[in-house]
């Protein structure tokens, strides 16, 4: 049996131009990259996408795009039509913090997004990530952006391990930040093409290295594949939890067109310690509002 290859260290400069070259070649004409989206259209895509596959998002952005083409537009909604507008994406505190930063937006910026990044991360709502992928993405920035894919293509293709550790880390910051092109634009670039690269090749399960730009130099690739052998991946287990409860719920109230009362509510689950605690949830994060008479509706305020 032929040992495996000892790993070579790969360079910014070994890595900038193959993969760059292959999004020229392969990027997924998305609308958050046509020129139209403008920033507003990138960060309302930016929070849709957070553990939500594309295919999800692509119906709910058209149509919030098309109802709030601004900021001020959602802003002058309450929190609640934007929850309704969310859907089925899940995690729907999401739409909470959109309409946050709407409301800051406009009130802070004249309703255009900022183009600060200090600023951005100011806004409500508004994390690491989702500032520096906005204003790279928006903008043309030179910033580190590190979401799931790119932490994984990193961790494979120079650190020479299966998966990057579950929470980010400062040695992976700092590994994104000397990866950085020091051309703005070819930054931005290149943070928009690590992203592709690990949704489309280099995925979590089955991973398409014959089409990978970069097989030849991958450090995992070349140590022969090593297990993973850090602390277990969390799973997206989904079926019987609360998550499924309060998904529920919230489809009944987002369906209602006023208040809806609580045997409406326990209609959807049977189990009642698990609804009632759903449910607090909910109310607890802003989601719900209770009423008097044991009415519940979605947030006006």
């Amino acid at each position: 049996m032929t040992a495996p290859t000892k790993p070579t260290p790969s360079t910014p400069e070994t890595l900038h131009t193959p993969v760059l070259h292959w999004f020229e070649e392969n990027a997924r004409d998305l609308p958050w990259r046509r020129p139209e989206a403008g920033p507003w259209g990138v960060m309302v895509s930016e929070f849709m996408l957070q553990q939500t596959p594309v295919k999800r998002v692509l119906p709910v952005y058209e149509q919030w795009l098309s109802r709030w083409p601004r900021p001020a537009d959602l802003a002058e909604e309450s929190p609640g039509e934007a929850v309704r507008a969310w859907g089925r994406l899940g995690y729907p505190r999401r739409a909470l913090r959109l309409h946050g930063a709407a409301a800051a937006i406009t009130e802070r910026h004249g309703g255009d997004v900022p183009t600060d990044h200090a600023k951005l991360l100011a806004l409500p709502g508004i994390g690491e990530y989702t500032a520096a992928a906005v204003a790279s993405f928006a903008y043309g920035q030179r910033h580190p952006v590190l979401d799931t894919n790119v932490r994984r293509v990193f961790a494979r293709a120079v650190t020479g391990v299966q998966y990057p550790p579950n929470a980010t880390t400062a040695a992976e910051r700092k590994l994104a930040r000397a990866l950085l092109p020091e051309d703005e634009h070819t930054a931005s670039r290149w943070a928009a093409a690590s992203m592709e690269l690990g949704a489309l090749i280099c995925t979590a399960k089955n991973e398409s290295c014959l089409r990978c730009p970069i097989a030849a130099q991958c450090a995992w690739r070349l140590a022969g594949k090593p297990a993973h052998e850090g602390p277990p991946r969390r799973g997206q287990t989904y079926a019987g939890t609360d998550r499924q409860v309060r998904g529920r719920l919230l489809a009944v109230l987002r369906e209602a067109v006023g208040p809806v009362p609580q045997p409406a509510l326990d209609r959807v689950w049977d189990e009642p310690v698990q609804r009632a605690r759903a449910l607090d949830g909910l109310v607890a994060d802003g989601l719900v509002e209770p009423l008097p008479g044991g009415l519940y509706r979605l947030p006006l305020t």
